[in-house]
């Protein structure tokens, strides 16, 4: 290549980080794939690099050894083109700008939905946090956020890392003058059913609290036809809550203080843990359970005596009666 002629070829760069928000002005159908996919896969992902490497992956290196490729990109992406239709093809085929399109087109739904979120949850999570019949005392503001965080007992209390000790006034005063720096991988309290942590037990009532359920919403998941509840939107609604009760004004990746990305992928990396599949397989069915409510009577066992049970009892007593015969003749 000479040196006048730029080199054209795309950086690697990590497809699972938040790159770059772009305001495209077209309106297309994948701007609504994106908020969904943001909201239920990955809400954090670089498009532009999870596309641009998945596209070298299918193509000029798909003979590269599996070990060269981060495993849970290539998922992240595969998920991407199977709740896209057509959108393999459209990349494949289409013209050199394609890629930039399609990856400014779903980092602007999944923006978009995010930033929704966010704004939803700003004022609604103060009627969840107040106590039945109860005020919060001094009152927060609904639309500033400046007093919540560890600057206020309530918020304070649910935000305050599980295992350390909110009750102690030393304690509290060092997290509200940023002597105790909170990281993303310190799960705060309100992860936890009735907000209470028990160290020799953690996966006890984790990512089961009230305060999750209330901001669940399963009507985006019913336009897209889902059926249960993804991991990831757990680790989603868990961050859009945590950043709700904090005092940032403006949600942002690059936010040291809340930290919500280090905060996002810590839960991710727990809910694909191999070791965790017990735990983990547990909780997505109490989670159906909360938002599909017929989940849980889909997944009860048929009654013995119901006629459904029967049926079934009598076609499996007839195949066998089939089967038994040729089972003697190939024996013979």
């Amino acid at each position: 290549m000479s040196e006048d002629q730029p080199d054209k070829r795309r950086k690697q760069v990590d497809a699972l980080q938040l790159g770059p928000r772009k305001r495209p002005s077209v309106t297309d159908p994948l701007v609504h794939y994106g908020r969904h996919f943001g909201r239920t896969v990955h809400a954090l992902c670089n498009f532009q690099a999870l596309l641009t490497n998945g596209i070298l992956r299918m193509g000029e290196l798909a003979d590269t050894p599996e070990e060269n490729f981060t495993a849970d990109e290539h998922r992240v992406f595969q998920e991407l083109l199977k709740s896209v239709a057509g959108l393999e093809e459209r990349l494949m085929q289409g013209e050199d700008d394609e890629v930039d399109l399609v990856a400014d087109l779903l980092t602007k739904g999944a923006s978009g939905a995010r930033g929704d979120d966010t704004k939803s949850l700003k004022g609604s999570v103060l009627d969840w946090i107040t106590p039945k019949g109860q005020n919060l005392v001094p009152p927060l503001a609904r639309n500033v956020k400046i007093d919540r965080g560890f600057h206020h007992e309530r918020t304070g209390t649910l935000l305050c890392p599980a295992g350390i000790d909110w009750s102690n006034p030393e304690t509290k005063t060092k997290l509200r003058s940023g002597e105790i720096i909170v990281t993303g991988d310190q799960w705060p309290l309100f992860l936890y059913a009735d907000y209470h942590y028990n160290p020799e037990d953690p996966w006890n009532g984790l990512f089961q609290s009230a305060l999750l359920v209330c901001a669940t919403r399963s009507g985006n998941a019913r336009i897209h036809g889902m059926t249960q509840v993804t991991l990831p939107s757990v680790a989603y609604i868990a961050m859009q809550v945590r950043f709700a009760l904090t005092s940032s004004p403006v949600f942002s990746h690059t936010d040291t203080v809340t930290d919500s990305e280090r905060f996002y992928n810590s839960i991710l990396d727990v809910f694909e843990d191999p070791d965790e599949k017990q735990e983990v397989d547990a909780l997505v069915v109490w989670w159906n359970r909360q938002v599909f409510p017929s989940y849980s009577t889909a997944q009860r066992p048929l009654a013995k005596n119901s006629a459904l049970a029967r049926i079934r009892e009598k076609r499996a007593r007839m195949k066998e009666s089939v089967l038994v015969p040729e089972r003697s003749s190939d024996i013979v």
